[in-house]
């Protein structure tokens, strides 16, 4: 029987994500996959879709509300993969609910203002010249594995789909068994 895999999107949302489906390629044939939309869980108003302000939409309540909505559509334990965004709801849902088997985080960079981890199997995935990526104090202090990728910035999940979503796979295949 396949596991279950989460995907939620950066704040760019389902409008912006024809990128995602190289990643739901690679992980496929190991994974029953549900795509969330984190502009459409945190009740994002995208009538301005600009990035400041879809971002200051999830800092000003957008990801307590998507937390909510997650906790209320998933009720059993749960792999994860989250691009940015996603990863913030993704983590705060995990220590809300304890129903995180496994979390692998892409560019999750408001991460570094987390005290708290959830539990279960997580992986962080950053981009050395993303400039609001954790210090390394912060992945030490929350005993956490991560990956740094040389000369890449934010968006390197998108950039470098292709090899990252085979690095993906594996990391998810061999932290979800």
């Amino acid at each position: 029987m396949r596991k279950r895999l989460l995907i939620l999107s950066d704040l760019w949302g389902r409008r912006h994500s024809k990128w995602v489906a190289t990643y739901s390629a690679a992980l496929d044939r190991d994974f029953d996959i549900t795509y969330y939309d984190c502009c459409e869980l945190g009740q994002i108003n995208i009538a301005e879709y600009q990035e400041e302000s879809l971002h200051k939409e999830f800092v000003a309540g957008g990801i307590d509300r998507a937390v909510e909505a997650l906790i209320g559509l998933e009720k059993n334990k749960v792999h994860i993969l989250a691009f940015s965004i996603g990863g913030t709801i993704a983590w705060r849902f995990g220590i809300e609910t304890n129903r995180i088997n496994s979390l692998i985080c892409m560019s999750s960079t408001r991460l570094r203002y987390e005290t708290e981890r959830p539990k279960g199997e997580i992986e962080l995935y950053y981009g050395a010249e993303d400039i609001f990526k954790p210090k390394n104090a912060w992945f030490d202090k929350m005993k956490l594995n991560y990956k740094i990728i040389k000369g890449k910035e934010h968006q390197m999940y998108i950039e470098d789909r292709e090899q990252l979503s085979i690095d993906v796979a594996e990391a998810l295949a061999k932290i979800s068994r």
